[in-house]
């Protein structure tokens, strides 16, 4: 029986490949711009940032569809911001690899490397970034008052995003950031960092609608991909996550007045040695935020600590309130999940006791604890189990 929540992501799923259809035929006509002939040295020594920005403004500018080549070689960018709106569509060709400073100083403050503001109808196409991470994080392990780390593409407030074949090497901090954006697609994407690198979550998006993430290959210090605040209609596939955190859905509940999390769908995915596989976490705080309408199915677990979770007393090690938490967790459903799990409890369920879970559907489940007899648990959850459920629903 195909639900109303299907027929809205099948819709949403045509009109993710018609926007990349549109895209592709486009580009066929477009200018030609290389970042060379603006004067950028392929050296990856000499500061290419003015280069590439006068590129961007003679592409923006054209009445015509734009092309932004960026030949082999490096390219040295410190803190940039590509502005929009501009008067047709952007597509940024990498052949190279675009290489950050080593020294976090370089790129200030902003939290940001790379960064497109208000663009629409822009696309990235291969090609390498590498955020040089290594000497922030030790900043950050050091103990040191550090900048906030820079985030290494990010995207605000755009709409018709591609980002295709793209490889992101050692953010300092988010390797690809989706903030306040609407139909953006992100695929066939490499990301990799240490598994120890601090906050280096691969895909971030928050404040955005329709979003389509598939056939990324994501190993990293954190989140594979993390969902927050006022995001909705975002379907995630075949992705393959770890080492890293997982999938995860927030942190919520930051703010006591937060916008909710709806809509979300995570399938054919293959998770190997993560912390966690697929997680829903909340602060322990009042919060009028919530997370609906999610789905979890056809997912593959290799030795993951916490292959289901949901936590609602999450905290840092600099913060932990320990108080109820206010985001409404419900209709969250788990399908044809199997695999191994690193910890005895496979399956866990801690709710919040002001708003507790409600509607949560296991079906299918078959997690296998690697030194014993598994286990699930449940705190302040309401839910039902059909088909075989290993280990036993502790609904």
């Amino acid at each position: 029986m195909i639900t109303m929540f299907h027929k809205k992501i099948h819709i949403f799923l045509f009109s993710a490949t018609l926007f990349i259809i549109i895209i592709l035929f486009e580009t066929s006509n477009a200018v030609s711009i290389n970042v060379v002939s603006f004067g950028a040295k392929p050296d990856g020594k000499q500061d290419s940032t003015k280069h590439f920005l006068s590129a961007w403004s003679s592409a923006c500018k054209s009445n015509e569809a734009s092309t932004i080549h960026v030949p082999q070689g490096s390219f040295l960018l410190k803190q940039v911001t590509f502005w929009g709106p501009c008067i047709n569509k952007i597509d940024f060709k990498i052949e190279g690899t675009i290489v950050a400073p080593s020294s976090y100083v370089s790129l200030g403050s902003s939290g940001y490397w790379i960064l497109f503001m208000k663009v629409n109808r822009v696309s990235i196409y291969g090609g390498t970034i590498d955020g040089k991470g290594d000497d922030y994080w030790h900043c950050r392990k050091a103990g040191k008052s550090c900048p906030p780390g820079a985030r290494s593409i990010s995207f605000s407030w755009s709409k018709n995003v591609l980002v295709s074949g793209l490889t992101s090497l050692n953010s300092k901090s988010i390797h690809i950031a989706v903030d306040h954006c609407k139909n953006v697609v992100i695929k066939d994407v490499n990301i990799k960092a240490p598994s120890r690198s601090p906050n280096t979550d691969g895909i971030n998006v928050q404040f955005s609608t329709q979003v389509t993430i598939s056939h990324a290959t994501i190993m990293t210090g954190d989140d594979c991909i993390s969902i927050n605040q006022g995001t909705t209609h975002v379907w995630i596939e075949r992705i393959a996550c770890g080492p890293g955190h997982g999938i995860s859905i927030g942190s919520l509940g930051s703010y006591s007045n937060e916008a909710g999390v709806e809509n979300i769908t995570v399938t054919d995915s293959v998770f190997t040695k993560t912390d966690n596989g697929v997680r829903i976490k909340s602060w322990a705080k009042p919060s009028n935020g919530y997370a609906r309408d999610i789905e979890f199915r056809n997912l593959i677990m290799q030795n993951v600590y916490n292959p289901i979770i949901i936590d609602q007393r999450y905290c840092s090690k600099r913060e932990c309130p320990h108080q109820s938490s206010g985001v409404k967790i419900s209709g969250v459903s788990y399908e044809h999940i199997k695999g191994t799990s690193a910890s005895p409890v496979a399956i866990k369920f801690d709710c919040s006791e002001s708003k507790p879970c409600e509607g949560l559907k296991l079906h299918d489940i078959k997690l296998v604890y690697l030194r014993g007899s598994g286990k699930s648990s449940c705190t302040n959850v309401g839910g039902s189990s059909t088909g075989v459920v290993i280990p036993k629903s502790c609904f």
